[in-house]
């Protein structure tokens, strides 16, 4: 994935694999296969996150309240900025790397 800035807007735009362009304010699509480009086969509103400003708050619903964040999110995926783990209580808590460079 490419990220490129217009000078002319302040709105980054990324680029997937496919060619396909993603602002700041679009949600990622879902593959075909039905997976979260987050969550992957965990359904997202069965995954909280753990961190930051959005603590408590599952993925589906950042998805409607921050959509940019939501895309950065999916972009961080493959840069091992953060996982997901399985509480005590049966619960997927999505943790960030304390090591990574993601601002929360």
């Amino acid at each position: 994935m490419s990220a490129s800035m217009d000078p002319e807007n302040t709105e980054t735009t990324e680029t997937t694999r496919a060619g396909s362009a993603i602002t700041g304010t679009e949600k990622p699509v879902r593959s075909s296969n039905g997976n979260s480009p987050i969550t992957g086969i965990i359904d997202e509103k069965q995954v909280i996150i753990d961190f930051g400003k959005y603590e408590g708050k599952s993925i589906q619903e950042i998805a409607e309240l921050d959509p940019a964040f939501y895309t950065r999110l999916a972009g961080e995926k493959e840069n091992g900025v953060f996982a997901i783990r399985r509480s005590r209580d049966k619960s997927f808590r999505l943790y960030i790397n304390p090591l990574s460079g993601l601002d929360h």
